[in-house]
């Protein structure tokens, strides 16, 4: 049979037969066509499959609130020598039962008697705090505090941190975090629900100031008490007075620590600097040291940890 014109111009080289085109080529067009219009209409996808904004809508939470009782029903205090009441009631000696925390003296009302009431406060509440204890020692008595399962652990550290023979002496910062932090968690491995208190450090400064006024208060300095800040009391030159600064930045650098970890614990307040601003003078100090609070500055700091306990909202 002869081969008509067509089928030679539709013959492939080398004789083969007409070339035929394969149909798997238009269904790849078809299908790249469509994934393009799937993939504009899904918007841009994160590598597993899902839209990075979305998943952020969803899962994102607000942050949890603090947890915080007013009324609690039993107390535990740690800290020095200001919460066991020292040289209040007489010389060189503990007088618990004036601290502005656990006292049931009728004159403080310390914030335990204001809570718990007079009758309950020898049953529930606990003073673990010690004379001349630094942050170091805070966490043994965390531990101590924690055995009770106190629904509030009051907090006053810090002071003898700063207070030493000498400026070099004092308590690094990193170190006084390290402790408080370490104090923290052993509360919370024992108390999980227990709340705490965390009153800032004195101003020191101000003590030097309203002390050295005083000629018996000047005396009993060059005893030794608080050397780094109330050393040579009366000495105005430039070394001075850059050593009583430098103290100064160390109770506030000591401050900013308290708030800090405060902040990251859930039942934890901190009293937002009250007694570190406090404008206390002679009367609220103690007629044998002019360091320590008086029964009537015990009464002060009281007044001010009643005060940010019960409160509806934290000190700012």
């Amino acid at each position: 049979m002869q081969e008509s014109p067509q089928d030679r111009a539709g013959r492939r080289p080398g004789g083969h037969g007409p070339r035929r085109r394969k149909p798997y080529a238009s269904v790849a067009a078809s299908c790249a066509g469509l994934l393009v219009g799937v993939v504009a209409l899904a918007g841009c996808t994160s590598s597993d499959g899902t839209d990075p904004d979305w998943t952020k809508a969803k899962t994102s939470q607000p942050p949890p609130k603090p947890v915080w009782d007013r009324s609690p029903t039993s107390i535990a205090a740690v800290g020095d020598s200001i919460t066991r009441g020292f040289d209040a009631c007489g010389v060189l000696s503990d007088c618990p039962e004036v601290s502005w925390s656990t006292g049931s003296d009728d004159q403080v009302r310390s914030l335990a008697v204001r809570l718990l009431g007079k009758p309950a406060v020898a049953e529930n509440s606990w003073n673990y705090a010690r004379t001349g204890a630094t942050v170091g020692d805070l966490g043994r008595q965390m531990s101590k505090a924690a055995t009770h399962k106190p629904d509030l652990v009051t907090v006053m550290m810090g002071a003898n941190d700063a207070c030493k023979d000498e400026v070099a002496l004092m308590t690094p910062v990193d170190e006084f975090r390290a402790s408080f932090e370490d104090s923290m968690r052993r509360l919370r491995a024992q108390a999980p629900k227990t709340q705490v208190y965390v009153a800032s450090v004195p101003d020191l400064k101000r003590l030097w100031s309203e002390g050295r006024e005083n000629p018996l208060g000047r005396q009993i300095w060059k005893l030794g008490i608080c050397s780094s800040m109330l050393g040579d009391s009366q000495d105005m030159d430039a070394a001075a007075q850059k050593r009583r600064s430098t103290v100064q930045a160390r109770v506030v650098a000591y401050n900013t620590v308290l708030k800090d970890v405060c902040a990251k614990d859930l039942r934890c307040r901190y009293d937002g600097g009250a007694v570190f601003d406090y404008r206390f003078t002679g009367d609220q100090l103690s007629a044998w040291d002019w360091f320590h609070p008086s029964k009537n500055g015990q009464g002060k700091l009281a007044d001010i940890a009643y005060r940010n306990v019960v409160a509806a909202n934290p000190p700012a």
